[in-house]
């Protein structure tokens, strides 16, 4: 049975890192849960926005694959840029959606992990001061209608380079808002930290770049893994950027696949292409 992870959040969770500032991850016993059916990761994962891109987790899950070579790990994207603890409520669509995509995905595969990444749109208006019982409220009643009271939870920092420029200067309160997701890991059961420290964000001063969101995923699986909390950067974390993989006869084909759909290579090309696939 798939061994699946919940994504929800917001647009650092979803992933805006630009696609061609680090190397693919494709991996066929990595899969992501789309219009009901477990298909092959490719980025991006989340789609929310036409903008969506690299995130946290084709790191994590392609770490998870590598740890776990007999099992498939499947991903469950939810996360909706912009979207605030509000927007998180039980009671609302954003919610409502992640239990119906939770539950299909119970169907074929068992969730082992809740990844979850929110915060830039309650850093101001001292939003921080009910952002933990907002929070507590939230996890409590997915892990009750999930029967996931179990399981981990992962939940990252907010990008320590906040509050600066580009759209990050509006969320002027990401110290505040880092500190409460610091106590509610601490006094929670199965949940844990994943600290921001030393990463990185695009040009936009509020979305993590593709590179520290290669890292990110590194330093979530750790926590997921060992059951700890990140306190700071890992010293092995630049590992989860470089692709050592020999790609299968079926990733060869769907990389190809892909290559003609976008126009990157000829029709003839192909062919020549899935020759060599086919007899090596």
């Amino acid at each position: 049975m798939i061994k699946s992870f919940l994504m929800l959040g917001q647009s650092n969770m979803a992933g805006r890192g630009f696609l061609h500032d680090v190397e693919p991850i494709y991996n066929e016993k990595i899969k992501m849960l789309r219009n009901g059916q477990w298909q092959m990761m490719t980025e991006p994962i989340n789609y929310d926005r036409p903008v969506a891109g690299v995130s946290l987790a084709a790191s994590f899950a392609d770490l998870c694959s590598k740890a776990n070579p007999d099992d498939e790990i499947g991903l469950i994207p939810c996360a909706e840029g912009g979207s605030s603890l509000n927007d998180w409520h039980p009671q609302g669509t954003l919610f409502k959606h992640a239990l119906s995509e939770a539950r299909f995905a119970l169907e074929t595969s068992e969730i082992c992990g809740i990844l979850w990444h929110q915060g830039e749109s309650d850093s101001h208006q001292s939003l921080h001061e009910t952002f933990y019982d907002k929070l507590s409220l939230i996890v409590e009643t997915l892990r009750s209608e999930l029967n996931l009271q179990n399981v981990p939870l992962i939940i990252g920092e907010l990008g320590h380079f906040l509050g600066k420029e580009g759209f990050g200067k509006y969320s002027s309160e990401y110290q505040e808002i880092n500190q409460e997701l610091r106590r509610f890991a601490h006094e929670q059961p199965n949940c844990y930290v994943v600290s921001a420290e030393g990463l990185t964000a695009n040009p936009d001063g509020i979305h993590l770049n593709a590179v520290s969101q290669r890292k990110f995923g590194f330093r979530y699986f750790e926590a997921f893994s060992n059951k700890c909390h990140i306190s700071g950067p890992l010293a092995d974390e630049n590992q989860s950027l470089k692709i050592n993989h020999t790609y299968s006869k079926n990733e060869q084909i769907y990389i190809h696949s892909m290559n003609l759909a976008q126009g990157k290579i000829t029709y003839a090309e192909f062919e020549a292409q899935m020759a060599k696939v086919m007899h090596p």
